[in-house]
Parts: C-alpha cells; sequence; structure tokens
C-alpha cells in the first residue's frame, strides 16, 4: 500500500522524520571515523611535501610509504599497499588472492557465489587466461542459509587440507541478502580459526569502509582489499586500490603487484598522492551523506509499498540499498531516473547492455566526476527476475533525496505507482 500522498515536501518530512534516530547514529559514527583518520595522519606527520609527486622507478618516495603506514593505521593492520595502478576493486582483490595463492591451493568462499566480476578471476582449468583456476588453484562457494546466515556444517564441509584461504564478501553484491556486519565476521573469524587456524582468512571490504567503527581488519581478517573509487577515496582519487592486514601477505600482494623482490619499494604515484590523502581525510563524512541517503531511500520506498534491503531501520554495513520492483519497466523506470538527477550526464538515458565481467544484461546509472566512482550517487541492475535494482552512493545526502524526488515523478508519469 503506497503512503504517496501527491505532495513531494511532506512526504519526504514523513519519510525523513521516521528514520530520525538512524540518520543521527549515522552521523556519530561520521565523527569516530573522523577522528580515526585525523589521529592517523597526526601520528604519521603528514605534512604538505609529502604530496610531491615522483617519478620514474619512484625511489625513497615518502609521501608513497607514509600513505600505506596511513592506511595500516586506519585500518588496524600491520601493513598496507595503497597505489593509483590498482584499477579497480576486482583487479585488487585479483592481486591480493594470486599474491597469497599457489598452485594446488584452494580457496573456500563463505559467503556464497562472490560478485559476478570476480568470476572471471576464479575462471576454469585450462581456460588460458591466467585465471587462479588455470594456474591450478581450486575454489568452492559455499551458498548461504535462507535467512542469509553462513552455512557453518557446508563450509566445515567445503575446508580440505588444501585450503589455503577463507575468503569473506561483506557486501550483498547483486544478492537479496544482509551485507555482513563487523560484529557478524567477527564471529566467523572465530569459527574459521576453530576449523582451520593456519588458512588466511580475506575479506571483499568494498563499499564498506567507514559504514561502522571498525573494519575487519580489527577482528581478525589476514588480509582485506578495496578501491579507492568506492568509499576510502573520498570522492577525489581518480584511480586506485588498496589491500591492507599481516604484513607478510601484504608483502606477497606487493610482489604480484609489481615483481619478487621489487614489491612495494617502487612505483611513481603520478601526482596523484595529495588526492588519495585528501580523499581519505574526507571518507568518513561523504561515506555518512551515502548511507544517510541510503536510510532515507529505504524509508521512502518502504511508504511506497516497495520491499527494501536493508530497511531503513536496519544496520548498515555498507553503501548499497536494494529495492525489489514488480516488473523490468519499474527497475529501469528507477536506474533512469537516477540518472536524470544525477549533475553529470544528467541528459544521457541507459539501457540494458551486456557489460564486460557480468552474465546478465545490466543497466547502470552513472552521472559521475570519476567514472565508475561508487562513493557518488550511481544505481545498477541486472535485468532478471526477481527484478532489484542496487543504489549505492551519494555525495551529499541532498543529492540522494533528489533521486529519489525524480524517481517518483517518473513513476507517477508512467503510473506505476
Amino acid at each position: 500500500m503506497s503512503n504517496w500522498n501527491g505532495n513531494w515536501e511532506s512526504f519526504a518530512r514523513d519519510a525523513e522524520n521516521a528514520a530520525r534516530a538512524r540518520l543521527n547514529e549515522v552521523d556519530e559514527i561520521a565523527e569516530r571515523n573522523q577522528w580515526k583518520v585525523i589521529k592517523a595522519f597526526q601520528k604519521h606527520k603528514v605534512s604538505d611535501f609529502h604530496f610531491n609527486p615522483s617519478t620514474g622507478y619512484g625511489y625513497n618516495d615518502r609521501g608513497r610509504e607514509v600513505l600505506d603506514e596511513v592506511y595500516a593505521d586506519v585500518f588496524g593492520a600491520e601493513a598496507a599497499i595503497v597505489r593509483p595502478h590498482l584499477v579497480s576493486g576486482t583487479h585488487t582483490i585479483g592481486i591480493a588472492l594470486f599474491g597469497v595463492l599457489r598452485p594446488g591451493d584452494e580457496i573456500v568462499f563463505v559467503t556464497g557465489k562472490p560478485y559476478d566480476t570476480l568470476h572471471k578471476v576464479l575462471g576454469s582449468p585450462g581456460d588460458g587466461t591466467g585465471s587462479l583456476a588455470d594456474w591450478g588453484v581450486g575454489f568452492t562457494f559455499v551458498p548461504l542459509m535462507p535467512d542469509g546466515e553462513v552455512d557453518w556444517d557446508a563450509v566445515a564441509a567445503a575446508a580440505t587440507p588444501r585450503t589455503k584461504v577463507f575468503a569473506i564478501q561483506r557486501s550483498r553484491g547483486y544478492d537479496w541478502r544482509p551485507s555482513f556486519t563487523i560484529e557478524k565476521i567477527d564471529e566467523m573469524v572465530k569459527k574459521l580459526r576453530m576449523l582451520k587456524n593456519d588458512a588466511i582468512i580475506f575479506a571483499d571490504n568494498c563499499y564498506g569502509e567507514f559504514t561502522e567503527e571498525r573494519e575487519p581488519t580489527e577482528v581478525g581478517v589476514d588480509l582485506i582489499a578495496g578501491s579507492l573509487i568506492k568509499n576510502p577515496g573520498g570522492g577525489i582519487a581518480s584511480s586506485g586500490g588498496y589491500i591492507a592486514g599481516r604484513r607478510d601477505l601484504v608483502e606477497l600482494a606487493a610482489y604480484r603487484l609489481t615483481a619478487p623482490g621489487i614489491g612495494a619499494e617502487v612505483g611513481a604515484m603520478l601526482g596523484t598522492t595529495r588526492s588519495i590523502f585528501q580523499g581519505l581525510f574526507l571518507a568518513p563524512l561523504l561515506v555518512s551523506q551515502a548511507v544517510k541517503g541510503s536510510v532515507f531511500a529505504a524509508s521512502a520506498f518502504e511508504r511506497l509499498g516497495f520491499e527494501t534491503h536493508p530497511r531503513w531501520n536496519d544496520p548498515r554495513t555498507d553503501l548499497i540499498q536494494a529495492i525489489r520492483f514488480r516488473s523490468a519497466e519499474h527497475l529501469i523506470t528507477f536506474v533512469q531516473a537516477v540518472q536524470r538527477a544525477a549533475a553529470v550526464d544528467s541528459h544521457v538515458v541507459p539501457e540494458p547492455w551486456d557489460m564486460p565481467g557480468y552474465e546478465n544484461p545490466v543497466i547502470m546509472a552513472a552521472g559521475t566526476f570519476i567514472q565508475g566512482g561508487s562513493l557518488e550517487l550511481s544505481a545498477d541492475a541486472p535485468i532478471r527476475e526477481p527484478y532489484i535494482a542496487f543504489m549505492q552512493g551519494g555525495l551529499t545526502y541532498a543529492h540522494v533525496k533528489l533521486a529519489v524526488r525524480q524517481v517518483i515523478e517518473d513513476m507517477q508519469g508512467k503510473n506505476l505507482l
């Protein structure tokens, strides 16, 4: 049953007031994360000379070295590597996994099938692409229980003496399931240690940074990876990724990124150091703006009679807001309306297409300053049943509210409400 009364101002006010307690909580998390970031900057005496660009090999680039140290402290890790040369979240995850896995090893995904773009990284035996499977690394996906919880009996059955890595995907990806809070990840770590203490626990941290007060590496995860054009780049970093965790594992990942014996000791930052530092400084605030936008969107669409996940009052551990629609027309109208609300490329009309790395046609709204920057407001959806749109980001809360208004107006114009 829709609560739409035809008046945006009163509708938005009611949706916002209903979610007020949750919105206030998001602001409090942002404050604490902001202080954590500033303290890391202060500890490592970040100065303007750290922003100077390096060339060639980038030997003795003190800005790059301090950036790694700051990231390690912010994420509660022994070490980190932060580079513009990591081109996406998928690339960064691939570097981390290739770094620590060897032929004959196995990886067990305890949170089900990972995000679509990772499937080609995992590959199939003999595919000739240089995938993990092509190099003799095995993998198993353990489906989640119907309630979205880890199936621990199935995880125990999947683990073998060859299991080298247990992998956790913090965010929901393209699934209608809860994302995993830090509290849940803490529980997973304890159970995985009991199951196989010598295995590496890896977490895909994309979309999750700064949504809570702690990160996976602060509750025992050995290695995490993420993208700078998502949360930690603060909407300013123009490219890049990070890997953080145990020092020996980060070193192995660095050897994969460059070459054995070289690792993290080289790599000109190509003039990006200042923007990566500044993006990290801004990230807690801008992540909170995006999370508040998701809370508001959930409250609004629930009032319109649509099912949302998470609901407005559920705990938040990533940026992603999933909304289930009743038809492909609803889905396409939603994504096109988000594009219409953008400051960049608002005149572009997205259409479903066969995007590389995805298994179904995908429609994507991405009117962003940074191409693919999903801390900025974007929305995408595979065109398949059930018809679920995934909205994420928003550098300002006001922008997300505008997008929700545009969706309502466009749906009303097509008699879809």
